[in-house]
Parts: C-alpha cells; structure tokens; sequence
C-alpha cells in the first residue's frame, strides 16, 4: 500500500519580489499552485512537510538566519502540526530529519513542490529517488531565475524546462497542478 506526502520546498520570502535578494521568475503563480497541491493534500489527509533555507552565518548573502527573508511564504503557510524542517543544503534530506520523518509516517511517495527548480528542487527529487521513495514533481508548482554559464544568459524557462525534462528522464513523474489533483 502507498502512502504519499507532500514536501514543499523553499517556498520563502527570499525568493519573492520586491524585498527578496533572489526574486524567482514566475514565483507567484507557482506558489498559487502550490497552495492548491497543499489544499488538496490537506483534504486528503496526505502529510505536508514545510522544509524551509537558512544559513546558520547571520551575515549570509540570502537566507540569513533570525530574517523575514527565511519565514515561509504566506501562500503556504504551514498549519497548526505541520512539520517544518530547516535545512542549509540544497538537499532536503542533507542533515536533516526528513527521511527519519518520512519513514515514521511509512510513506512510500513523495511529491516535490517549490524552490528553485535547478537547485533544492533538482537535489531533493534526486535524493528522494535514491532513498527509494516513488518521487512526482509538479513543475508548474516550481519556480527558478535566469541563469548565466560562460557569458550566456539561460533564460528561467529554459532552466526550468531542462532540469524538469531530466527529472523525468528517469528520476520520476513530472506534471502539472491541474494533472495531480485530477490524478
């Protein structure tokens, strides 16, 4: 029997215009779906797992402990139970208690929403796959930036639509917010 949870990823203020020092392209309208995977993993009776960035360094570049920028975004704010977990990797597993957590619960699925798509998004698909758990991306529940590799500037599209394509190449299912609650 499969048990599934949802783990919401970095969805922080950091990453929203116009106070955050890394502003995601599309960020809104991701979050906008993200709430709705929540809502509907919420009505299910599915766990939700807020996992959320903090550099332990006060005087971090982006994500510094004890700021606003590390609070979670109101769009999906965790409820009253939820599990929240701080990590300071992109690997949501990385020196955490998420597979401990996970595990407890006997979850089988995993279902991957948040930030930013090329980095925690990618390494925590990843990790959950290689730790064994059944793994879905909804991408449209992910946001990332432009990037710039070697004076070319990767447009956040392109980005997003390549890490999405080789997450599902073989890491696992990637779909669609109106796809998943549908499913």
């Amino acid at each position: 029997m499969t048990k599934r949870a949802i783990v919401v990823v970095d969805i922080q203020n950091e990453y929203f215009p116009p106070a955050g020092k890394l502003p995601l392209n599309g960020v809104e309208e991701a979050a906008a779906n993200a709430a709705k995977v929540i809502a509907h993993a919420r009505s299910l009776g599915e766990p939700v797992i807020h996992v959320r960035h903090e550099f332990p360094d006060p005087n971090a570049p982006f994500f510094a402990a004890g700021t606003e920028a590390v609070d979670i975004h109101p769009a999906v704010a965790p409820l009253a139970g939820e599990l929240v977990i701080t990590k300071n990797y992109p690997n949501s597993f990385r020196e955490t208690a998420l597979k401990e957590k996970l595990d407890l619960l006997g979850i089988t699925d995993v279902v991957v929403i948040g930030s930013m798509s090329h980095m925690c998004i990618d390494a925590t698909s990843r990790a959950a796959v290689d730790f064994g758990y059944t793994t879905t991306v909804v991408h449209d529940a992910c946001a990332t930036l432009d990037l710039e590799f070697n004076g070319v500037t990767v447009p956040s599209e392109h980005v997003h639509a390549a890490f999405m394509s080789a997450l599902a190449f073989l890491y696992g299912t990637v779909t669609t917010t109106e796809a998943f609650i549908a499913g």
